[in-house]
């Protein structure tokens, strides 16, 4: 019973989610007004909201103008709730499973809003590494010494990565966004986890892009969102953390 809370609550906040991801980039506020169709701007009534089912009743698509609703927002309220089952599963408690549920909302936005703008807000990132201080500091996460250390020396490292690429092929190889992004994870998961999401968000990168960049004349100026592949390091870090914490010692 409890699992199947945690996926309806999960595809409840998936649904707030996507409002982050279609109006933080635009600068709207993800409160006013209640939700609407970004075709026609019609209001849409509670019953066209429901997480998931109300996207196939409508198949798909706006009841008011027959726009297409993108796939994107069921797939967001689908990841929502096993976001929330995998939390509920992995953490022994609710106080310790919020917290790090809000992180991965964090990361799951911060991927869409980079993919689509190449961008990541400072509300996500910053607000991320003020919240996981936090929680620290209220005993729900890592230790506190961990998540300080983990947010600056993730992000230190990541700045100093991009500052010696742009000094030595005067192009830009990290965006701002990118660095706060890896300090919130380093103010959850701590150095290690932090050191891992780079080693693993690099390399899964590396893989899925190489085959695109490739094939453009001039591949270096071939923009490659970086924040959907350090928050997939990220998720498998708490996946396989406590084997790799054995492995490290």
């Amino acid at each position: 019973m409890g699992v199947v809370l945690a996926f309806l609550f999960g595809t409840v906040w998936g649904s707030f989610l996507n409002v982050c991801i279609y109006r933080l980039p635009k600068g709207m506020s993800i409160i006013r007004p209640f939700s609407f169709c970004p075709f026609c701007n019609c209001p849409i009534k509670p019953y066209d909201n429901i997480p998931l089912l109300s996207f196939l009743i409508l198949k798909g698509r706006c009841r008011n103008c027959k726009g297409r609703i993108p796939l994107r927002y069921p797939l967001v309220e689908l990841m929502g709730g096993l976001l929330g089952v995998f939390c509920l599963l992995k953490f022994p408690s609710l106080l310790k499973a919020l917290p790090y549920f809000l992180f991965l909302s964090g990361l799951l936005v911060s991927s869409f809003i980079d993919f689509d703008h190449q961008i990541i807000p400072d509300e996500i990132s910053l607000g991320g590494v003020i919240g996981g201080v936090i929680f620290s500091l209220l005993g729900l996460t890592i230790p506190l010494r961990s998540s300080l250390s983990g947010a600056l020396l993730g992000g230190g490292i990541l700045f100093l990565l991009g500052f010696l690429y742009e000094r030595f092929t005067k192009r830009e190889g990290m965006g701002g966004g990118d660095v706060k992004l890896l300090g919130m994870i380093g103010s959850f998961l701590g150095v290690k986890g932090a050191m891992f999401s780079l080693f693993m968000g690099s390399l899964l990168g590396l893989l899925f892009s190489l085959p695109f960049v490739l094939k453009r004349k001039d591949p270096f100026k071939s923009p490659i969102p970086f924040g959907p592949f350090l928050s997939s390091g990220a998720f498998l870090y708490l996946i396989f953390g406590e084997k790799l914490k054995v492995i490290w010692g």
